[in-house]
């Protein structure tokens, strides 16, 4: 092996370790405050049980934090979400879906996730009623328990390069340019995987990343929301 190929193939394997460092750092690297609250347990209602429905295909759904604490969602905490930290995409949630329109929820109950899990994944998913919630109403229509549907939502949440947008000094992009920016560095990633939905206002909300039944990346099953021409308001993080 030659000295200039030894030191070609040094620096591309020092550049995929950094990269593989910074998409780790993605979920560790945010501020957690020392007293965390778990919240109860969430009476789903009935019309929202189906635990009767096959899986047949996954989604990440990946929330666009600024434009969470813009509006103050409930489902968002505002301290750790929009005071303490400055996110980009967080996880909303990975998602079990059926074949048609109705898919697995709320499969079984659950008591209250430990102070230790939602510490563990509040750098993903900044809320502890959200991550609850998922937990309850996606996760245990798959995963034994709560600690196991989390490890593999930040797995798969790891393994993308996830953007930061960069809306124009208007505050608007459009839906393809959100989608350009997902695929630039997603190998393997296509426009008809990526599902971008915009609120009433026409405000970026999310944007759902399409899988089949082996976590691969994949065409959306549902459709893919927002046309690529559409122009659709973003807002600026931080």
């Amino acid at each position: 092996m030659s000295l200039k190929f030894t030191q070609v193939l040094t620096t591309a394997l020092a550049a995929l370790a950094l990269a593989g460092a910074a998409q780790a750092s993605d979920l560790k690297a945010c501020a957690i405050p020392q007293d965390v609250t778990p919240v109860g347990p969430e009476i789903p209602p009935a019309d929202q049980i189906h635990t009767d429905i096959p899986t047949a295909a996954y989604l990440l759904a990946l929330y666009w934090s600024p434009e969470a604490c813009r509006s103050g969602i409930p489902e968002s905490d505002k301290a750790i979400q929009c005071q303490t930290n400055r996110f980009g995409f967080t996880v909303h949630g990975l998602w079990p879906n059926g074949p048609d329109k109705a898919h697995p929820r709320y499969c079984r109950p659950s008591p209250s996730l430990s102070v230790a899990t939602v510490k563990a994944n509040l750098c993903m998913t900044p809320s502890p009623w959200l991550l609850q919630h998922e937990w309850q109403a996606h996760g245990t229509c798959q995963w034994e328990t709560p600690e196991a549907y989390f490890k593999k939502a930040r797995a798969v949440r790891s393994r993308l390069r996830v953007p930061d947008l960069k809306p124009s000094v208007e505050g608007v992009m459009t839906a393809g340019q959100v989608r350009e920016a997902f695929l630039k560095d997603n190998r393997g990633m296509t426009r008809e995987g990526l599902n971008v939905r915009v609120n009433k206002d026409n405000r970026l909300t999310e944007v759902w990343v399409c899988m089949d039944l082996t976590f691969k990346l994949a065409a959306c099953r549902g459709g893919n929301g927002t046309p690529d021409a559409v122009t659709i308001r973003v807002t600026p993080r931080g």
